[in-house]
């Protein structure tokens, strides 16, 4: 039984008032947004609700300006592959980063294929992106640029404004992953010159099954999913009306409780932080020390000598639920991207746990994850092979600034 849960990146659990906002749509106001009976036209004013609520926490003057997906790995699909498509005829170079997330990388990837090309500009050893390094890679054939805002492993948050103006400079479209971000960190899609921006409710605390891209007017796009005119002809299938209403009100609370809620994980991310250092040997922090560079609920440590995979299955038996790379690619058991693309060394990232953090943990679970981290940690080095070499002097750390 999870005592401590601590995987809020992966999933949150969807607010109770979001769920009872939700269970009307399931059995009483059932009708299909498209049609237009009574049913139908009152599912399709709470679709512009939702719309309004969304537009409003992202400073969009548009309500219009958000179309409704089935996750952020579907929006961030539609923002990358739909860019390029509407805009083939105007180049085919696509810049993005070394460390983004895999429905992202694997977008641009796909594309490659079929006779694209892309910039991966490099990120520095805490995950940051220089702008001028994106501005460098720009040629007459660009035709987006794509970013995180806060990075899905290590959480270092990007100069997405300063992005936003060198694309609008060069008059080239601009897309945010703010998947990671929303509900969390400040989102302003004007301030951040930002084309388009993707979603996801599930991550504060509304419902799966519903995403959310936020396409500016002047923004270029074409659908990837055929079938009917839903969402302004951008994405076709009918909306999941439930979880939309869900995720709106989620949007709408998240915005309305954010600086409360960051405040408080701040305080819990430093405490954390704090005290596996303190009883840790041998341990990293991967991305920003906490404070303002950092997502205020992640927190991304390598314990060397021993593996990820060990420490997530041992921390599930004593009650804590923690993740080990992104939960869309952590079952390959393969070093992240990100990891990667910050020159962490492999065993290092072999042995990463990613701690993320939600409004409801407490002071007291905190210090039972730290004990308990500890002795789990403890356990798998008097187990380790690689432990009983260092131990022998045969190897030595690879933790900068370590003893050897």
């Amino acid at each position: 039984m999870i005592k401590v849960y601590l995987d809020h990146q992966s999933s949150t659990p969807v607010l109770p008032q979001v769920y009872e906002a939700m269970l009307p749509w399931f059995s009483e106001y059932y009708g299909n947004a498209s049609a237009l009976h009574e049913q139908g036209l009152r599912a399709k004013a709470a679709l512009n609700q939702s719309r309004k609520q969304f537009s409003e926490a992202i400073h969009s003057p548009d309500p219009e300006s958000i179309l409704f997906t089935s996750c952020g790995t579907e929006a961030n699909n539609l923002a990358v592959k739909g860019t390029a498509y509407a805009l083939q005829h105007k180049g085919k170079h696509i810049i993005l980063s070394t460390a983004e997330h895999p429905s992202v990388e694997n977008s641009v990837a796909f594309l490659e294929r079929q006779g694209f090309t892309a910039t991966r500009v490099s990120v520095d050893s805490q995950g940051f992106i220089n702008p001028e390094d994106i501005r460098a890679a720009i040629t007459p054939e660009t035709i987006l640029i794509a970013t995180h805002y806060a990075n899905h492993d290590i959480g270092t948050i990007q100069p997405v404004a300063q992005i936003g103006e060198i694309a609008r400079e060069h008059k080239i479209q601009f897309f945010v992953d703010a998947a990671f971000s929303a509900g969390w960190l400040p989102i302003n899609v004007q301030e951040m010159n930002a084309s388009l921006l993707s979603l996801s409710p599930h991550r504060f605390y509304g419902p799966k099954g519903v995403g959310v891209l936020y396409k500016n007017r002047k923004a270029r796009l074409s659908s990837i999913i055929h079938g009917g005119i839903q969402e302004n002809n951008f994405r076709s299938g009918t909306e999941n009306i439930p979880a939309i209403v869900g995720g709106g009100l989620a949007m709408q609370i998240a915005e309305n409780e954010r600086e409360t809620r960051v405040s408080r994980l701040r305080v819990l991310q430093e405490k954390l932080w704090k005290g596996l250092s303190e009883q840790i040997s041998y341990i990293c922090l991967n991305g920003p020390l906490p404070g303002e560079n950092r997502h205020p609920a992640n927190l991304n440590v390598s314990t060397e000598f021993i593996e990820g995979e060990g420490q997530l299955l041992l921390c599930n038996a004593a009650g804590i639920a923690v993740a080990s790379g992104s939960s869309c690619v952590s079952k390959n058991l393969k070093s992240s991207l990100t990891l990667t693309a910050i020159g962490l060394d492999i065993t290092l990232a072999q042995g990463n746990i990613i701690f993320t953090l939600g409004k409801d943990n407490t002071f007291e679970q905190i210090d039972y994850v730290v004990s308990s981290f500890a002795k789990i940690v403890e356990r798998l080095r008097q187990m380790s092979p690689m432990w009983d070499a260092f131990q022998k002097g045969n190897i030595s750390s690879v933790i900068p600034g370590n003893p050897k």
